[in-house]
């Protein structure tokens, strides 16, 4: 794959990802879900950008984590880079970097700019380019909205540690940038050996 076809592959996921998390922000308050089947929501939910809502804490703790994000950005990128021009890469693998480096822009986006471009989502619909953002700089909340809780019910009780407890399988919820890097993540670990051939 070319570099050029890698970088639009990019672009493709970011303008998903970034159009779909918008119309998320002006047309649904915080919280607000529709069901599309029994097993699939669309659930507005935001976080500071870590896996599962985690957040680092103290005052300066979503800055670090977005300032990290963008030099790991620029690593991926660079690791791209490298991959299309050594030419005995693989499809497998320039693919599955363009996918981790699309998903972690597409929620950098969110980071670095959704503070200072809408307002909060809490009460209201968000509006685009509000004159009284919700947050910061670097201080802007992810936006999901993918919820497929496909079995929802109590364990048995014979189960260690959940036994008897509620269980919702699948309880993330995501959005379109965590799909393409779950992908490449996903590409590079079942088809290790495509993405990473030998080469005599």
């Amino acid at each position: 794959m070319s570099l050029r076809n890698a970088y639009l592959l990019v672009v493709l996921i970011l303008v998903v990802d970034q159009v779909s998390k918008i119309y998320i922000k002006t047309n649904f308050i915080l919280g607000e879900e529709v069901e599309v089947f029994s097993w699939f929501k669309i659930y507005f939910i935001e976080n500071e950008g870590m896996a599962w809502g985690t957040r680092i804490p103290g005052e300066y703790g979503k800055l670090i984590l977005t300032v990290f994000r963008l030099f790991a950005v620029a690593g991926i990128g660079y690791w791209l880079w490298d991959s299309v021009k050594k030419r005995h890469s693989s499809n497998y693998l320039i693919v599955a970097i363009a996918l981790i480096m699309a998903g972690a822009f597409g929620n950098i986006l969110d980071s670095v700019f959704y503070g200072v471009t809408f307002d909060d989502s809490q009460q209201n619909v968000a509006t685009l380019f509000s004159n009284q953002p919700y947050g910061t700089w670097f201080h802007g909340k992810v936006v999901d909205m993918f919820y497929f809780p496909i079995w929802q019910g109590n364990l048995p009780g014979w189960l260690p540690i959940w036994g008897g407890k509620e269980f919702t399988f699948f309880n993330a919820i995501f959005n379109i940038a965590d799909v393409a890097i779950s992908t490449g993540v996903g590409i590079l670990l079942f088809f290790n050996k495509k993405a990473f051939p030998k080469h005599e």
